[in-house]
Parts: structure tokens; C-alpha cells; sequence
């Protein structure tokens, strides 16, 4: 065959070989001009795709290196979507990044399994101090101790180990274009009392544009109205507490809402359950017609076209929707409403404050396929230091989550509130139960059903349906008792062949979980169906009037002795 012939024949298939052989080599080229021999490569991989994230770990990454020129961190970002099957495709292949943010794409019981097989413990390094500390005020202290929520988010009960460091706090306010509401109502800054930010939202909805649109108050989505339920609608409830509360731990869960619920200690008719969803459609009215189906990102375009006056933002948004504002209007934060102690309607639940989670958010964790998992933690410490925190989110526009970092003043009124009330209510009893409260909520929320209509149709079917989901937890507590069994035996088998110095901590660990897991958990399921099978008359927090007058008769004679010289 002549090489004409020949190159004629097979030019389609010399090519492609041709290309291939290109690309490895200029693959190889940029991977050695990143990472020359003798260099350590970490690869980070998170689900942020927002610029100043990238940026910030860009610059951390540079400032790792000047410490330790011998290490190069690369990161990955892989959109929220894929993520999920993106983190398991890499995590099953044994070809995971040596750190992954944690928490997103994948249910939670999964992000469990992942983290106790795919993860290494971090447990060993909570109580020892964070080395990138040192100088500052938190050298010394434990790296636990540095966090503002303790490092609680970190620990996985289900392990009984810690496995996460997260780097941030999230928070939520109002955002509003100080120009807008200036033109339209003459106010500075939104009130903050219920009845006057109420009162500023009809002057808003009565006034119209040049072209004749209406101007929307409240921008709104169905992801928007989360954020006005949990800080707004769902703290009415807290007064239902001393009903549902059961176990008077100061919580109250499904199991204990769906006993108050089957044994008719309460329903939706409650004061402090109608207040909830009286005052959801109070502020609901002025958000953007047809919200229900909307998108987050339609509701912030609103905002951004000096549409809208106020927006609901996380802090995780802050910094993208300042830049969007940028040019176009001055925009600041403000609390969320909250009614005076003296409303006439929803003042007598406003016993306090709103309570808000310290949350810390964006966490990661060090995998176990890491080819260099030491260097992998420290650079989680260095990212977990003071200083360098403080830089991270100071760059994306986040708030810190390490205590003693300085926070830029615009996000200072994103700072919880650590003391107050929080919700009484979870109808999240199962499947059936759920689907019909969100079938029936959205109705009620487009004004296609009555508040009556909601609270008789939802009881029925709570203490009908609700037996079902109910039993199917049952089903599903004696089907987990084999997984905690499991987990005992592998927490016993560590304890009884570590080694001396950790032996004690090891048994600590199997003992809790012990506790917890197989004697806590069965007596609590116990009492629950026996609260459900025999429901008592006396509530939780009922005292017979003996009881109430032995309280006060200590409480003279505490006071009496306090007086006496």
C-alpha cells in the first residue's frame, strides 16, 4: 500500500489520534506548569458558583502558598445541579478531590452514609489548638471553642464524630432600594413595627409606574416566602407549646404535634396556629401576583428593575444582589416586621424576640482518599483561623464563623438573635401527611380556600390519614434498630482494640451512643406511643392547684429569706 493510498485510507483516524495525542501533552504541560515535581496538589471542590467565592479561595490558596511554597490548592466548581451525582460518581471511583463541600444534591441520610465511609474523622483535632491561631486571641483555645455554634454543625450524631468544618454563618433580613421607597412614601427606612411596614406596603401597592405597572412591595417567590414563614408566620406558634410540648423538653416535634393533633389536645383552630396563617396572608397580599410560581432568580430581577421595594435575602445572596443594585439604586438592610406586644390581633403571641439559629453553613470535609490528607487538614485549619476566616468572607461577602472576627458594617444587622420565640408546629408526620399540608397551605396561600376550609379539611385529615404515617414511623424505628446495632458494635469493636491513650475517649463515645441510640431512642418511642394509645387528660404543663400553691408558698418564704437582714 503507498503512503498516499495509505494517508487517504486512515487521514480521518490520524487526525483524531493526532488531537488526542495534543491534548494529553498540553494537559500534561499545564497540570507540571501548575504543579511541578516535588509539589503538593490539593484539589477543593465546591458547589459555589458565585465569583467572589472562587476569587476568595484563589487568594487563599496564594496566601497557604506563602506559608508553604510546596503545596498548590486547585479548586473545582460544579454547578448545585449535577452536584450530587458529581460527588458520589467521584467518591465511588476513589477519584474524589482531597476536600468536598458537604450538604447539597444528595438526602441527608446519604450525606450520612458518604461522610462515615468516604470522609475521615476530624475528632482528633477539636479539642487541640488551631496552630494558624497563634497571635491572636483565640491562640491557645481549642479549635472547637473558636467557632461561634461550638463547631456543632461539624458533628455528625449518627458517627459520633465530627467530619465538617464549616466556614461561614448565614442569616436572613430585608433588602430595600432606598430610592424607591424614598419616591413612593417619603420613609427612609422601612418600620419595623407590623402595622406601619403593613400600612407603607398599601401606600406602595396603590402608586403605579410611567408605563402604568403597578409597583410591587414585597418581591416574592415560593423559595422568598420560606424565609418570611420561618422569621415571621411560623414564631406565631410558639405559644401552642405548652400543649404539644409533651416531653417538656422545650421542643416540639411531629411525633409530639401529631399526638396533641390524634388525641385532640389541638388543631389548626388554635390561637396561636390561626395567628400563623392569619398573618401569612396578611403580608402574602402584597407580594407580586402569581409568586406561587415563581423562581428566586424572577423575584430578584423584579428587585433589580426598581420594581419592588423590598426583598427577602439570605447572606449566602448578599454580596451578588449589592452588585446588581450597583449604579442603579442605594440599597440597605433592615430587620423583618414583627408585631407590638400591644396588637390587638397577634400581640399576645409576641411574648419575646424571634429567635434565630446560630447557623454555620458551607462546610467541608477532608476525604480518605486524599493522597495527602495531613496537608488537607491544616489548610482546613488555616481556612478555620481567625484571620484568615475573616479574610474569606470579608472577600465573598459572608459572615464569619469563628468568634472575634470583624464583620463589614453592612452585614452587622445580618448578626442573630439568639434569644426568643421559635415555632411549635411540625405536620411533617410522613408522606401523606405532608403532601396534603403543602396541597392545602398553597390553596389557602392563592386564596382558592377559606382559613375555616384549611383548618377542617387539614384536621380530618391529620387524625385520619395521619394513623398511616404515623405507624409507618413505627415500622421505620424497629427497621433502624439493626443500623444502630451495627453502628454499637463497630463503636465497641474500636474501643476495645485502641490503643491505651485513646481507649478511654473511644468508650466515652460507645457509651453515649449507647445512651442515645439504643436505650434513649426506644424509651422516648415508647412513651410516644403510649401517648398516642392512652392520651392523658392533664397537659404537659398543667399544675393542680396544690401544686401551684406549694410553688408560691417556696417562692414567699425564698423571698422572705432574701429580705432579711
Amino acid at each position: 500500500m503507498s503512503a498516499l493510498r495509505f494517508l487517504r485510507q486512515y487521514f480521518a483516524l490520524i487526525v483524531v489520534a493526532a488531537a488526542f495525542l495534543w491534548s494529553v501533552i498540553v494537559i500534561a504541560k499545564y497540570r507540571q506548569d501548575r504543579a511541578p515535581e516535588g509539589t503538593i496538589t490539593l484539589r477543593i471542590a465546591h458547589w459555589q458558583l458565585e465569583p467572589a467565592v472562587r476569587e476568595a479561595f484563589e487568594v487563599m490558596a496564594r496566601d497557604y502558598r506563602e506559608l508553604h511554597p510546596n503545596v498548590r490548592v486547585l479548586q473545582e466548581s460544579i454547578p448545585e445541579s449535577t452536584y450530587g451525582q458529581w460527588v458520589s460518581t467521584q467518591l465511588m471511583g476513589g477519584t474524589a478531590p482531597d476536600i468536598i463541600e458537604i450538604g447539597v444534591g444528595l438526602p441527608p441520610q446519604i450525606w450520612v452514609a458518604y461522610m462515615g465511609r468516604y470522609f475521615l474523622p476530624l475528632t482528633p483535632y477539636v479539642e487541640l489548638p488551631n496552630p494558624y491561631n497563634k497571635g491572636t486571641e483565640m491562640e491557645g483555645h481549642s479549635l472547637r471553642s473558636t467557632f461561634k455554634d461550638g463547631m456543632r454543625n461539624g458533628y455528625i450524631e449518627e458517627l459520633q464524630e465530627f467530619v465538617k468544618v464549616a466556614l461561614s454563618q448565614s442569616g436572613s433580613r430585608l433588602f430595600y432600594n432606598k430610592d424607591l421607597l424614598k419616591k413612593l412614601t417619603g420613609l427612609e427606612k422601612p418600620p419595623t413595627e407590623y402595622r406601619a411596614f403593613l400600612a407603607m406596603c398599601e401606600q406602595i401597592a396603590g402608586q403605579k409606574d410611567e408605563r402604568g405597572q403597578k409597583y410591587i412591595a414585597l418581591a416574592g417567590s415560593a423559595y422568598h416566602y420560606g424565609m418570611w414563614d420561618d422569621r415571621v408566620f411560623v414564631p406565631m406558634t410558639f405559644n401552642a407549646l405548652s400543649v404539644v410540648d409533651l416531653n417538656r423538653d422545650g421542643a416540639a416535634d411531629r411525633d409530639e404535634v401529631y399526638t396533641a393533633f390524634k388525641t385532640g389536645r389541638i388543631g389548626l383552630e388554635h390561637p396561636a396556629y390561626r395567628a400563623r396563617l392569619q398573618i401569612a396572608r396578611e403580608v402574602s397580599q402584597y407580594f407580586q401576583e402569581g409568586y406561587t410560581g415563581l423562581t428566586r432568580d424572577e423575584a430578584v430581577f423584579l428587585f433589580a428593575q426598581n420594581r419592588a421595594v423590598i426583598l427577602p435575602v439570605g447572606t449566602w445572596d448578599a454580596r451578588s444582589i449589592q452588585m446588581q443594585a450597583e449604579g442603579k439604586f442605594e440599597l440597605d438592610v433592615v430587620e423583618y416586621p414583627a408585631p407590638a406586644a400591644d396588637d390587638p390581633e397577634f400581640g399576645q403571641f409576641m411574648i419575646g424576640p424571634r429567635y434565630e439559629r446560630l447557623a454555620t453553613v458551607f462546610p467541608f470535609g477532608v476525604t480518605q482518599t486524599s493522597a495527602h490528607p495531613e496537608v488537607a487538614i491544616d489548610f482546613l485549619l488555616f481556612l478555620a483561623s481567625q484571620k484568615q476566616n475573616e479574610k474569606l468572607n470579608g472577600i465573598i461577602g459572608w459572615l464569619p464563623a469563628i468568634k472575634g472576627t470583624e464583620i463589614e458594617p453592612f452585614l452587622q444587622a445580618f448578626d442573630p438573635n439568639l434569644e426568643g420565640i421559635y415555632s411549635a408546629i411540625d405536620l411533617n408526620v410522613g408522606g401523606e401527611t405532608l403532601l396534603k399540608w403543602q396541597q392545602l397551605y398553597s390553596l389557602y396561600q392563592v386564596n382558592q380556600i377559606s382559613l375555616d376550609d384549611l383548618t377542617e379539611e387539614f384536621n380530618e385529615f391529620m387524625r385520619d390519614r395521619g394513623t398511616i404515617d404515623f405507624a409507618e414511623r413505627v415500622n421505620t424505628w424497629v427497621r433502624d434498630s439493626h443500623r444502630y446495632e451495627q453502628m454499637l458494635a463497630g463503636l465497641r469493636a474500636r474501643a476495645m482494640f485502641a490503643p491505651a491513650e485513646k481507649a478511654e475517649s473511644e468508650w466515652l463515645r460507645y457509651r453515649v451512643a449507647t445512651g442515645s441510640r439504643q436505650i434513649g431512642s426506644k424509651v422516648g418511642r415508647s412513651r410516644a406511643l403510649e401517648r398516642v394509645q392512652k392520651p392523658s387528660p392533664i397537659g404537659p404543663y398543667d399544675y393542680k392547684p396544690e401544686a401551684l400553691a406549694n410553688i408560691r408558698q417556696r417562692l414567699e418564704a425564698e423571698m422572705n429569706q432574701e429580705s432579711r437582714p
